[in-house]
């Protein structure tokens, strides 16, 4: 199989990825009590209520023709807090549900390989060699899903808004702090882009590229037997 259409692979898995992060989200939010997402066609796993021009179509395009890693994101699943019968665990809930859902299709992706590996050894144990080229094929498919989706969650833990990291800090600020945290969140996305700018620039390092190195990397590495 030509890199070409590994590269090809890779750019299709992208997009389960972020869409059922997208949609647990809402779901999350649905089951507590927030119909918003429901109500906007949101709930629904078909692509093409979740695409972002640029996150899900120019970004990631941008990034594969340039021959580096994927990435991107899908258009936030919109949600109502004002639903909720508790705020605080509401928002924790809901911005938890999007990074526990990749975690789960890491682990599954990692149990479906090791399922490809124990066919292929059984097929050269039996003097066989038909089918490898697709079995190799298949399990590259399931190592790159967990890694993506791993890099996902990892990357949405961040707690700076609007990530989902950010979710969990309202459940430890007292009233008071909160509605100065909610003045802050306008600015989230300005913090942020200057820590990933700003970062290598004045400290010499990827900040995100370290902060992968010891969050996704060692898992993938465990959940594959690397």
């Amino acid at each position: 199989m030509n890199d070409i259409w590994f590269r090809v692979l890779e750019l299709a898995l992208f997009v389960p990825a972020i869409v059922l992060h997208e949609v647990s989200h809402g779901y999350v939010s649905y089951r507590l009590g927030d119909p918003t997402a429901k109500m906007r066609g949101r709930l629904t796993l078909n692509p093409v209520a979740h695409v972002d021009p640029f996150g899900t179509v120019l970004l990631p395009l941008l990034l594969w023709f340039g021959g580096g890693p994927i990435f991107g994101y899908a258009k936030p699943v919109p949600i109502n807090p004002h639903y909720y019968k508790d705020y605080r665990k509401g928002m924790m809930l809901t911005g938890l549900a999007g990074p526990a859902t990749n975690l789960g299709l890491a682990l599954a992706s990692a149990l479906l390989a090791f399922g490809i590996e124990l066919v292929a050894r059984g097929t050269l144990a039996l003097g066989g060699e038909a089918g490898l080229d697709v079995l190799g094929i298949v399990w590259y498919a399931f190592f790159y899903f967990a890694q993506i989706n791993l890099v996902l969650m990892f990357f949405n833990l961040i707690p700076i808004p609007p990530l989902d990291g950010s979710r969990v800090l309202p459940l430890f600020l007292s009233d008071r702090a909160l509605e100065s945290y909610h003045r802050f969140e306008q600015y989230g996305i300005l913090v942020f882009f200057a820590v990933m700018l700003l970062g290598p620039q004045l400290l010499g390092i990827d900040i995100i590229g370290a902060y992968f190195d010891v969050t996704v990397w060692p898992i993938l590495k465990l959940l594959f037997g690397l």
